[in-house]
């Protein structure tokens, strides 16, 4: 064996340890990226046919849509984002948990904030009783 292949077997094999021990990532695979896209086309092509149809009260569709919305943000998350319960200890499961809680808020304050402002709107005067 030379001097030329040992070291390159060992640059090799030190390489390989250190991706292996990155960062406990999970770096995902073409079948994981696939199984995330073919999900997000999925989860955006149910809404959309539901918004252009309208076969579904504006309200249901408007709540599932918001669901889908919701399941697709955890897609991207663990297909793309490669966050688990393994990974950095725990940590991105917490941000997980975070996101969703951002989420339910900025769903919830904003049917509030378009509830109230149909109810609230000011009524509109007519004008032919004028002049």
């Amino acid at each position: 064996m030379s001097a030329d292949n040992h070291s390159s077997e060992a640059h090799d094999a030190h390489h390989d340890a250190d991706h292996d021990a990155h960062d406990g990532h999970d770096h995902g695979s073409f079948k994981t990226y696939m199984i995330g896209f073919v999900l997000s086309v999925i989860l955006t092509a149910i809404p959309f046919g539901l918004v252009m149809t309208g076969v579904l009260p504006t309200q249901a569709t408007a709540l599932i849509v918001m669901g889908l919305a919701v399941v697709q943000i955890v897609v991207h998350m663990i297909y793309f984002l490669h966050m688990n319960t393994k990974s950095e200890g725990g940590w991105t499961m917490l941000a997980l948990i975070f996101t969703i809680i951002v989420v339910v808020i900025a769903l919830s304050g904003s049917l509030w904030v378009m509830y109230h402002l149909n109810t609230n709107m000011m009524p509109t005067h007519e004008m032919s009783g004028m002049g």
